[in-house]
């Protein structure tokens, strides 16, 4: 169903909510739970890989003290051997860390894409409307992966720094308490840059992912519309909006590596100003004799082993903001309330007989700009309403309001007598086949694009479908016949037989109740008729709701609504309305114009 600008323009990707670093972590967190052993193991190889690169600075220092110094040569080889068996032993566990931890994240981006996709299918029609399809394809595949990476890689690796730090101040006190405190001297300034990066970097990521997104938009947009572009020749103007994008990003991209160029390497400084002291006072305890050579190197080594992981908490730092920036944006979707199911329990009847009325039905995209006001209509069972009117009247509105794609403000439709909001959304829509005027197919064969209609129809009623939509004709005479792809990657068809196509589709569904946009492509007169028949077979027997162009479907039809400013001004049959002589009347004496929309214009009637 075409929409005529009811809503905002979709151009504009809207921000996401802003949320803290620890309500995104907790969400995160939840994706780990079915995997506790995986997390677990992932973390027990960090820690004996860390274990044993504790074991080199103590060798090291028992190599100076105990074996060079004493000249114990006997002894040398045997503690060479167990340095090596510590690397040996550091690396393979690392080895298995990162596996393991590879299978824990890939798993963990799989579900929440998995959940991501669902939800997103699962949405209200309103929430599109807003939305660039360019952003939410940014959510979906990048925007899962920072979110990932950053909880997993970070929460593991944030672990794992700690328990070093940890560790290594733990055997650092022991083996010298004075040293010890000089060493420390820096981790009060270190803290307060951490402290400092952490409480600017959102803005920054933020101001970053949201230029991304912009720029995909702009980009998935261009790329649908390029025939546009192309017809208007506004390539220049194109290209200059891809450069105003594409500029914000790069100068979202700028403020983060500029913040990080500044902070890094000060991080690094103010820690090399701790082994610059320990080296210093260390020295000074050697000369006088209260420490040996080996315990000051073995101190030094393990000092860098203490400022190792400090500089990789400050990284973890600047993963986490991009993460919590990301974070926002998949969960943003995640928590959108999906389309309304609660209340929704009943089923529609077995034998549908298809009697639909609407009471005093009203409805708007925005409050205060109303669509639709007090409609009221009954439909019996079998039977064609044509509704006319000039664009934007409301009709489309209508028709999207019986199968739920928007629930009505006011009143209530009942299909055999059920109040629609109290049918499950699969019931309702089971009961619907729909045809509209542009006419969408998948990429894919032309069979799976029929066979959208019912996924478990046969290949003889298939057929049978396509015979009575007039297409099986045309279908057979494609080199792969019904294996052929269609869209973007495929077999190009023509408007009417892609409008047939989707007749077949519908015919397949065989639905008691069917919503028709009926074509105004002009399309060639012998195409037109096949198009009619298929219709009017399809339309037999169903009740039908036509949004109708030509006056043959018109005067065919049980009953004919005049919308005009999203009310019903007239009804009946195309004989009685022309005894009322009312706008109808009009509209049928303006012979030339060519749809039912410019017989309104033509009319004067304000669209």
């Amino acid at each position: 169903m075409s929409h005529h600008g009811h809503h905002a323009p979709a151009g504009e990707p809207l921000a996401a909510s802003k949320r803290s670093t620890v309500e995104i972590i907790r969400r995160v967190w939840v994706y780990l739970r079915p995997y506790p052993w995986l997390a677990a193991a992932t973390v027990g190889c960090a820690v004996v890989s860390l274990a044993a690169s504790f074991a080199f600075p103590k060798l090291t220092q028992m190599i100076i003290d105990e074996i060079v110094k004493g000249r114990r040569v006997d002894w040398l080889g045997g503690a060479a051997l167990a340095l090596a068996g510590a690397f040996v032993l550091r690396d393979a566990f690392n080895s298995l860390r990162i596996r393991l931890n590879n299978h824990l994240e890939q798993r963990v981006i799989f579900d929440m894409r998995r959940d991501l996709f669902a939800r997103l299918q699962r949405l209200p029609a309103g929430y599109f409307d807003k939305r660039a399809s360019g952003d939410l394809m940014t959510r979906v595949v990048e925007d899962v992966n920072s979110v990932e990476r950053i909880l997993i890689d970070g929460a593991e690796q944030g672990v794992v720094a700690v328990l070093g730090i940890v560790g290594v101040a733990v055997i650092l006190f022991f083996s010298n308490p004075t040293l010890a405190a000089v060493a420390m001297a820096p981790l009060p300034l270190l803290a307060g840059g951490a402290l400092w990066y952490t409480m600017t970097a959102h803005k920054r990521y933020r101001r970053q992912r949201e230029a991304a997104s912009a720029l995909n938009a702009h980009l998935m947009d261009s790329l649908q519309g390029i025939r546009q572009i192309k017809m208007f020749g506004r390539q220049p103007h194109e290209d200059s909006r891809f450069s105003e994008h594409a500029e914000a990003l790069r100068q979202g991209t700028l403020g983060i590596m500029r913040a990080w160029a500044n902070y890094n390497p000060a991080m690094s400084l103010i820690a090399a100003l701790g082994s610059v002291l320990v080296l210093w006072l260390g020295g000074r305890q050697v000369l006088a004799g209260t420490m040996t050579v080996g315990e000051l190197v073995g101190f030094l080594f393990y000092l860098a082993l203490f400022f190792d992981p400090l500089a990789r908490l400050h990284s973890l730092n600047q993963i986490l903001q991009a993460g919590r920036a990301a974070g926002e944006r998949v969960f943003d979707i995640l928590d959108h309330e999906p389309e309304r199911e609660t209340g929704r329990t009943e089923l529609l009847p077995r034998g549908l007989r298809g009697e639909v009325r609407y009471e005093r039905v009203s409805f708007a995209y925005e409050t205060g700009r109303p669509v639709l006001q007090h409609i009221t209509l009954h439909a019996r069972p079998g039977e064609t309403v044509a509704l006319v009117g000039p664009t934007g009247a409301g009709k489309s509105t209508l028709v999207n309001l019986m199968s739920a794609l928007y629930e009505p403000d006011e009143g209530r439709i009942l299909i055999d007598d059920c109040d629609t909001r109290t049918v499950t959304l699969e019931s309702l829509r089971g009961a619907i086949a729909v045809v509209s005027q542009e006419p969408f197919l998948f990429n894919g064969t032309l069979r799976e694009n029929i066979l959208y209609g019912r996924l478990d129809a046969t290949e003889a009623e298939m057929v049978q479908a396509c015979k009575a939509a007039n297409c099986h004709e045309f279908i057979t005479r494609l080199p792969a016949g019904y294996d052929s792809a269609v869209g973007e990657r495929g077999v190009k068809l023509s408007v009417g037989e892609k409008q047939r196509v989707s007749i077949a589709r519908a015919l397949l569904r065989n639905a008691p109740i069917l919503l028709l946009d009926e074509a105004t492509a002009s399309v060639d007169t012998v195409t037109e008729k096949l198009i009619q028949e298929a219709l009017e077979r399809l339309v037999s027997g169903r009740t039908s709701f036509v949004i109708a162009h030509r006056l043959s479907t018109i005067r065919k039809a049980h009953q004919i609504l005049v919308l005009q400013h999203g009310q019903i001004v007239e009804r009946g049959t195309h004989e009685s309305l022309l005894e009322a002589d009312g706008l109808y009347a009009k509209l049928a004496r303006i012979q030339n114009a060519a749809s039912i929309e410019e017989r309104f214009e033509a009319m004067g009637e304000p669209s």
